[in-house]
């Protein structure tokens, strides 16, 4: 489906122009949205889809070897946000760029927004940054995104709707090793993580974790926050390893087991 969807045009507010400070022209937008129009109550939003960089920052100093690594993105998380449009006829926005040239589910006050320091690795491109630069960021990643899952949902406002983010995290940080194949994740607001546990925790060959590896927290996190706790809507964080997520099939099956989990929910 084009990035207008069945709509054939986005509201103004959630077209992804480019901020040509930035983006060139002739590359990608800020973000991609996918079937808006989509019958599921169910919106999905995917924060750390991509790994790329916009070519004005020149691969912010790093190798092709760390710009695949989780510092940059979440593998396999796209893949899944899009099985499961498909799946469940659901809307999707996807993030356009990497995490390190903006963090999109980090507070821009929070340290690890641009990071100068991801999971031990250095970022040249992100060190000593001006107030200008940052505000450049935010004004052609951030702001644009955000507003586009706005729109979305004041959209479906007058509907039963859902809030779904999909993540997936690294086996091994540091020196921790994760036992976990899946986690949901959520705040005070336990309304859709609780029963997604129990129906995820029948597949009894699984170590689902409850806000293990990561819990949702207005300090740490910014989507589901403001776009789901400040809505009062159900919503919750799905987290995948990522060694599940290294084939297609991996992804697959993943996909299967969470759009049957989310049918059994809503």
């Amino acid at each position: 489906m084009s990035l207008a969807g069945a709509t054939g045009r986005l509201p103004k507010s959630a077209r992804p122009g480019r901020d040509t400070r930035l983006l060139a022209p002739d590359e990608s937008p800020p973000f991609e949205q996918i079937n808006p129009a989509g019958t599921s109550a169910m919106v999905l939003v995917c924060d750390h889809a991509s790994n790329r960089i916009p070519r004005a920052l020149r691969d912010l100093g790093l190798g092709p070897e760390q710009l695949a690594r989780h510092i940059a993105w979440d593998p396999g998380a796209a893949a899944v946000a899009r099985g499961l449009c498909a799946r469940l006829d659901a809307p999707l926005i996807l993030a356009g760029w990497s995490r390190l040239v903006i963090d999109l589910n980090r507070p821009l006050a929070s340290p690890e927004s641009i990071p100068e320091v991801s999971d031990g690795v250095r970022v040249p491109g992100n060190l000593g940054l001006t107030a200008a630069a940052r505000a450049i960021r935010v004004s052609a990643l951030f702001k644009p995104y955000h507003r586009a899952v706005a729109a979305l949902l004041d959209a479906r406002a007058s509907k039963p709707m859902l809030l779904l983010s999909i993540h997936s995290f690294t086996p091994v940080l540091g020196d921790e090793a994760r036992p976990w194949h899946a986690g949901i994740a959520c705040g005070a607001d336990r309304r859709l993580a609780d029963p997604l546990i129990r129906v995820l925790r029948r597949h009894v060959h699984l170590c689902i974790g409850d806000n293990k590896p990561y819990d949702v927290d207005h300090r740490y996190d910014y989507t589901l926050p403001i776009h789901g706790e400040g809505r009062c809507i159900r919503h919750a964080m799905i987290e995948i390893r990522q060694d599940q997520l290294g084939s297609a099939a991996g992804i697959d099956a993943w996909v299967a087991r969470l759009a049957s989990a989310i049918r059994a929910v809503t």
